[in-house]
């Protein structure tokens, strides 16, 4: 039936009385009558479909995602397609299709990408989802057109699915390290700390011996134009607690100063200096020779800081997000302050995360320290003259910070020699490891400078080289001609056996 409504009183009326409402108001035509009989004909002979797509939350990589296509429709189902919207929209790439017609379905991805599973016709689940899955995705129905039965009538709907991912590694470095000890002058240090695999961006903030720290904000040079992100609370700076009343700390700080309240001077020039005269004359008279077998010795000293720093540190943050190619985002966090080795030497600073897709934030944590006599290893044990001689360090004394005895940041390693040049000729060397090739003898009781220094302090470690006589080469110097002395005693022996044939010739 056709319904008419007059838009005067509202009157509604059915088939049977258009004629007398045409007679009656006079207000509609016989052509527009069979214009509304047509429309509702066709309604019928087409019927009615409508796609709907219920919103999904934000989901974890590795989860299991199920795409749901709820439509409703009296006509008879052709197909349903699933598609994944990319570049914005203008290409649409099918992963999933049923067919009615032949009650199949079908998969339009490669094969080593086949993860839908067809759960019932309009419904796909997609397990172990990945950051590559994130985006829009399109659910299109098809039904049969009622009047032909050749056409299909289309109708869609649209999702976004969102694919989070927590950080998978996050790391705590110094920047311009290794770097050597200022003395004299303080110096800006910065901590680095990196979260890699976050999307969204994770947030990221630094602590103090477990206490958050308070910062100043500020935009870093090679930073990403790219707001929100992670900060350590941009709130208005603080003295430190907990650690400018470390008695422990100020004893440190008293314990360079002299009787008159002057820093004390700490001599490492020379590993001698801080000994008696009587071992000094003792270490004369007991000059290690190269037939006499002596332990290398070694002598560890420490510097600290000329100067005082008397304000209390601000601290200074920025970070940087990084798009990365595989959808995720690296974040770099940098935390700057005025070091004070006083004070900043054995404290802990941890880095932490904080992510939707995580239900505790992630931690990595470095502590600070001054590197305390490094531990030389020489080899060979027993040098030999013409060997080949490697000092190595092979860490560091015991208490020199944090567990694993290792040290942070990273220590700047200088070799030099006590009195002269190295083997080269150079004055010193970078490294972790001194090689002296083909020793001479000379170099027997030469003393070698290991210096470790970084930010927080610097260590001197003295050892001695002692150079055995390689019988080997003592041999080749006595004897430079091995055939010489062969000819002179043959000599002799001819002459001989010709004075024994001559008399023999005159007996006879």
């Amino acid at each position: 039936m056709v319904g008419i409504t007059q838009p005067t009183n509202g009157e509604h009326v059915n088939a049977d009385g258009v004629w007398d409402l045409l007679q009656n108001k006079g207000k509609m035509t016989v052509f527009s009558l069979c214009l509304l009989l047509f429309a509702d004909l066709l309604d019928l002979a087409v019927g009615y479909l409508t796609v709907t797509i219920e919103p999904l939350p934000p989901v974890v990589v590795g989860e299991t995602v199920t795409l749901k296509c709820n439509f409703k429709t009296d006509g008879r189902l052709r197909e349903i397609v699933w598609y994944r919207v990319t570049d914005g929209g203008t290409i649409k790439q099918k992963i999933f299709t049923y067919d009615a017609m032949f009650n199949t379905n079908y998969s339009h991805m490669e094969d080593y990408r086949k993860r839908e599973d067809l759960v019932y016709q309009s419904t796909v689940r997609l397990p172990e989802v990945r950051i590559s899955d994130n985006g829009p995705y399109e659910c299109h129905v098809g039904i049969y057109d009622r009047a032909t039965r050749e056409k299909v009538v289309l109708a869609s709907g649209n999702v976004f699915l969102t694919v989070m991912s927590p950080p998978n590694n996050i790391s705590v470095t110094a920047e311009n390290c290794p770097a050597p000890f200022s003395r004299y002058q303080a110096q800006n240090f910065t901590l680095l700390c990196t979260a890699k695999g976050g999307k969204p961006a994770p947030s990221v903030y630094f602590k103090r011996d477990g206490e958050l720290i308070e910062v100043i904000s500020y935009i870093h040079p090679s930073a990403v134009a790219e707001d929100g992100g992670g900060s350590a609370g941009v709130r208005g700076a603080r003295p430190l607690i907990s650690r400018d009343l470390d008695d422990t700390k100020l004893q440190r700080s008293l314990s360079l100063l002299d009787p008159e309240g002057r820093p004390g001077r700490l001599f490492t020039e020379s590993p001698q200096r801080g000994r008696n005269t009587g071992q000094h004359t003792q270490g004369q008279q007991q000059q290690p020779s190269p037939a006499t077998e002596v332990i290398p010795e070694t002598v560890v000293s420490r510097e600290f800081p000329r100067w005082v720093q008397s304000t209390d540190p601000l601290y200074y943050f920025s970070h940087t997000h990084i798009p990365q190619s595989d959808g995720s985002v690296l974040v770099q966090a940098r935390l700057t302050w005025t070091l004070n080795p006083q004070l900043d030497n054995d404290a802990m600073f941890s880095c932490e995360v904080k992510h939707p897709a995580l239900s505790m934030p992630m931690q990595t944590e470095v502590t600070l320290a001054a590197p305390k006599g490094p531990k030389l290893l020489m080899t060979p044990t027993r040098a030999k003259v013409g060997d080949t001689v490697r000092i190595t360090v092979q860490g560091f004394q015991v208490g020199a910070g944090v567990p694993g005895n290792e040290v942070f940041p990273e220590p700047l390693f200088t070799w030099t020699r006590v009195g002269g040049r190295l083997l080269d000729g150079s004055a010193e060397w970078d490294g972790k490891e001194l090689i002296l090739e083909r020793v001479p003898a000379e170099l027997n009781g030469s003393m070698y400078r290991c210096t470790a220094q970084n930010p927080l302090g610097s260590t001197d470690t003295h050892t001695r080289l002692i150079v055995f006589e390689n019988p080997a080469m003592m041999k080749n110097t006595q004897n430079p001609n091995n055939g010489t002395p062969r000819v002179d005693v043959l000599g002799p022996i001819w002459m001989v056996l010709a004075l024994v044939l001559t008399v023999t010739v005159e007996l006879t």
